[in-house]
């Protein structure tokens, strides 16, 4: 008889176990992108060929995070369910009008959004700036975004320069931004 609750006790032990190691490798953060930014060197993205759905774009249009190699890019992780996403796009609308004749760009990566919805907020705060669909969110998880928004920025060689967890805000950009718009193109 005793054999039954050592029994349960030893499945419910591993089951717990094995939620654990779940837990962690599910975590998020992408340790080599936190890694190289924490030993001032630069990363490269994760998975920049990765073709995504242009938001509002024509019907099979795609476009990738690697189409935009040679421009600086403030990455941005975005929901229309989010409230500090909202509050952001704003700032990163004019961020994007300012940085464009600098070769800069705003990249949105619209995430486990309602298209509709998403496309609600482009015109309500009349974005210019493309955004990426990453519907089931598989392009956000090679990034280790573990909650949104979150911003990464790229320099021209398409390398992760910067990261920011939560919102943006006009310092981080100011101190992140220019010594990246400074650097010399790409080849």
């Amino acid at each position: 008889m005793r054999k039954g609750p050592v029994a349960v006790v030893v499945v419910l032990a591993a089951a717990l176990v094995g939620l654990l190691a779940y837990g962690l490798a599910q975590r998020g953060e992408d340790r080599t992108i936190a890694r190289a930014l924490a030993e001032g060197e630069r990363a490269p993205a994760p998975e920049p060929d990765t073709a995504l759905a242009v938001l509002g774009g024509r019907p099979g249009e795609t476009r990738s995070v690697g189409d935009f190699r040679g421009k600086v890019v403030v990455l941005n992780v975005w929901a229309s369910w989010c409230d500090p996403c909202k509050d952001e796009l704003p700032l990163l609308e004019r961020t994007h009008r300012r940085i464009a004749a600098e070769g800069g760009t705003v990249l949105g990566l619209n995430t486990r959004d309602i298209s509709s919805s998403a496309l609600e907020l482009v015109r309500r705060y009349d974005l210019s700036f493309p955004s990426l669909r990453d519907r089931d969110a598989e392009l956000v998880r090679a990034y280790g975004t573990p909650k949104y928004p979150e911003t990464y920025v790229l320099d021209r060689r398409g390398r992760v320069a910067a990261k920011r967890i939560g919102p943006v805000d006009q310092a981080w950009l100011d101190e992140t931004l220019p010594p990246l718009l400074d650097e010399r193109p790409a080849v």
